[in-house]
This record gives structure tokens, C-alpha cells and sequence, in this order.
């Protein structure tokens, strides 16, 4: 058997769904049939994937690594089938949260006026990869501690990356608190007492960012999972949150005071992108985004707002 097209999109449906009869009926076919489309994939393959027991569905070791593999060949396959893609072939940034901080508004012009016929889609996409290993983007900036073996440099050998910078971490405490009036950087310590937000889905703290001494109790944190519920927590006074400088520019809010954080490593932010095949223009970003950060900070805007 030739493995198809159709038995990919058969096997993420399963994977989404965690159920073959939800998986047949998106998919409009018979269970019988979706089953059988299966284990046409799994013989193909020489491997399970897919432990199906009486009252569970679940992936197996091979099956989560496949299921990556198909959701890229997946996306490369409908891209490059678009038909609005073959006039210009647009080249998709991800991004998870904060883009390039202050220097993403610097580097959309800059493309526009040195690639003008390729335009630079910027894109948020809310997981860890923000998009990359999905397929669903070309590059993208991704702070380094998102995913543990990144941030040790063992990317794997289809993954390129280039260190842009590093980020400063600031704390976001609401407005008005006694945290916001208080004088000078704040310290973890001084955090100790307080909810913490944490966004579990593509936020780089977590509870590990203080030593066990001083650790905020868990039983007290926030969890949220995207940027916009983080802020909505800390406003309402109900958490305070830890993130870097790029969220200070790129996320003002009137209830929300952004404080510099001392005692804590900075936070590099990567560009990503996989070695190939891969969008021609990537390495043209690579060399645009050092442009800009080389015309400095006051070209960029200045200093992040309310960190003072």
C-alpha cells in the first residue's frame, strides 16, 4: 500500500478527537472505514499507533511523534496548493506572545522596504513553537526557556536558530498596589507573598523561576492559558506576573504596572526556523532582524513604558 494523503488527515482527526467515532463522524465516513484506514497506515509504517483499548484511545511513543510529522506534511501540502500563495509566497513569522518587543514594528517596515515581493506575515500562534513545529509557520521568535532542550541549544539537526538578544524580566503588578508605589526594582522574594499568573500554554514562568525557600504557594496561582487572561488577572488585582521587557512594550494596560526584576537571568529570545526545505527568505530575515536591532533601542522607540 501507497500511504495517502487521506490516511494523514485520518490519523490527526483520531488524534484531535481521542475517539474514532467523533473522528468518523468530522470526517463524514463510516467507523469501519476510518478503522480500517488505520491500520492500512500502521502496516504501512510497521508500527502501532494508536493503543486502542475497551474504554481508552490514546497515542502511542510512535504515534505523538508521527502525528507531528503529519500535521507539517499536512500543512506544507495545503500551502503550497493555494492558489493565492503562488503569487506571492508570503513568508509566516509565529510568535507566541510579544513578537520582537519593541523592534517589531522597526523590522515589519524595514522588510516591506527592502522585500516588497514578499510580504511578512506576522502571525500568533498560542503554542510552545508558536506555529514551527506544526508547519503552520515559516520561522519563529521563540524565548529560549518555552521548551527545556531549546534553551540547553540541542535543537535537533532539521532546526537552525540565531540568538536575536535577551530580555530583562520585569514583574507586572496591578496598578495602584503597594508593589507599584514601592521604590526600586523588585526582588523574588518580595513576590514570595503574592498569587502568582502563570500561563501554562506558552509562558516561559513557572513556580521553579524561585528557590524552594521562597516559593509562592501553588495552591494560590493563577492559571491562564493566553497573554490577555494574564493581564485580566493581575488588573483585577488578583496575581501578580513575571514576564520580560517585550511584554512591557508590546502589552500596556492602564491596570497593570510593569517593574524591573533584579536577581533573575535575562531571557534569550531565538529566531527559529527548520533547515530545510523551507521558505528562500528566511535567511534574508535573519539578516533584516540584525539590521534592526544594530540601529539601537531609540530607533526602535526608547524605553519600555511603565517599568519605572
Amino acid at each position: 500500500m501507497t500511504a495517502e494523503l487521506r490516511h494523514l488527515r485520518a490519523f490527526l482527526a483520531i488524534a484531535d478527537e481521542g475517539s474514532v467515532t467523533r473522528a468518523a463522524e468530522r470526517l463524514r465516513v463510516s467507523q469501519p472505514a476510518l478503522s480500517r484506514t488505520l491500520r492500512q497506515l500502521e502496516a504501512h509504517l510497521g508500527v502501532l499507533l494508536v493503543d486502542r483499548g475497551t474504554h481508552h484511545l490514546r497515542l502511542t511513543a510512535e504515534g505523538r511523534t508521527f502525528r507531528d510529522k503529519a500535521a507539517l506534511a499536512l500543512a506544507a501540502v495545503d500551502d503550497a496548493l493555494d492558489p493565492v500563495r503562488l503569487r506571492n509566497w508570503p513568508l509566516r513569522l509565529g510568535h507566541a506572545w510579544s513578537a520582537f518587543g519593541r523592534y517589531t514594528t522597526p523590522l515589519l517596515r524595514r522588510w516591506k522596504e527592502t522585500c516588497p515581493d514578499t510580504p511578512l506575515e506576522l502571525l500568533r500562534v498560542d503554542d510552545r513553537t508558536a506555529g514551527l513545529l506544526s508547519g503552520r509557520v515559516d520561522a519563529a521568535l521563540v524565548r529560549a526557556p518555552m521548551l527545556p532542550e531549546w534553551s540547553a541549544g540541542t535543537l535537533g539537526e532539521d532546526l537552525c536558530a540565531e540568538r536575536l538578544l535577551d530580555e530583562r524580566r520585569v514583574v507586572a503588578v496591578p496598578s495602584g498596589s503597594e508593589l507599584a508605589r514601592a521604590e526600586g526594582p523588585l526582588t523574588l522574594a518580595s513576590l514570595a507573598g503574592h498569587p502568582v499568573a502563570l500561563n501554562t500554554v506558552t509562558g516561559l514562568t513557572t513556580l521553579d523561576l524561585w528557590p524552594a525557600d521562597i516559593r509562592p504557594d501553588p495552591a494560590r496561582t493563577v492559571r491562564v492559558a493566553n497573554t490577555d487572561d494574564w493581564l485580566g488577572e493581575i488588573a483585577a488585582g488578583n496575581a501578580v506576573g513575571v514576564s520580560t521587557d517585550a511584554t512591557a512594550e508590546m502589552h500596556p494596560h492602564p491596570g497593570v504596572t510593569y517593574r524591573p526584576l533584579t536577581g533573575t537571568d535575562d531571557v534569550p529570545l531565538l529566531l527559529v526556523w527548520r533547515a530545510a526545505p523551507g521558505h528562500p527568505a528566511v535567511r534574508r530575515l535573519v539578516t533584516v532582524a540584525r539590521e534592526v536591532l544594530s540601529d539601537g533601542p531609540s530607533a526602535a522607540g526608547g524605553a519600555p513604558p511603565g517599568t519605572g
